[in-house]
């Protein structure tokens, strides 16, 4: 049914998204998710693309821009761990975090388990009561293990009254495949 993580990832927004929902890329990367966002949103919704590499922003924004899509994308050249200086008061529908490293880019450098811990603890306060968070930790070769651990770690502690944490992992396939964590209030 579902291959792989992203697959799953996608599964979850769609039946969490509507037309106009406010919606957050926390690692925006090379557009992959942001473009699939943009299709779930519609026209009236907001999608708020963060990345720490100017090159995925412009890579990113290249995407949409060859797709025609130009409109309520918010292009934001920073950490994750300060989207809530960006989303103010406005609530989400939907964040969607992928941890490691921009495929093809520069392995030294990743997402890190402090900013990454951060960025959920504000993703939190930020969720609509229907809402979700999903984070796609890639893990493996040459990095985070370290950073898997630690979220997984905090993940556990999340109060059980207030949220239900889901971990989808692949455990019969090789070279460790990349873990779905998906958050959602528990109401």
């Amino acid at each position: 049914m579902f291959k792989n993580a992203v697959e799953l990832s996608h599964f979850y927004l769609e039946n969490t998204i509507n037309k106009g929902s406010i919606v957050v890329d926390a690692t925006c990367g090379n557009g992959n998710d942001t473009l699939f966002l943009d299709a779930l949103v519609g026209e009236n919704g907001t999608i708020f693309a963060f990345d720490i590499q100017k090159c995925a922003i412009e890579s990113t924004k290249k995407r949409l821009e060859e797709k025609g899509i130009c409109k309520n994308i918010r292009y934001i050249l920073d950490g994750h761990e300060n989207l809530s200086k960006y989303l103010a008061n406005k609530k989400a529908d939907a964040f969607i975090f992928n941890l490691g490293y921009l495929p093809k880019g520069d392995h030294s450098i990743q997402t890190k388990a402090d900013t990454t811990i951060l960025a959920i603890k504000d993703a939190l306060i930020h969720l609509n009561k229907e809402g979700i968070i999903l984070i796609c930790i890639y893990h493996g070769k040459d990095s985070g293990f370290l950073e898997r651990d630690q979220v997984l770690d905090f993940l556990k502690t999340l109060d059980s009254h207030l949220y239900n944490v889901i971990i989808h992992d692949y455990s019969n396939k090789p070279n460790h495949p990349p873990i779905l964590a998906v958050i959602s209030h528990n109401t």
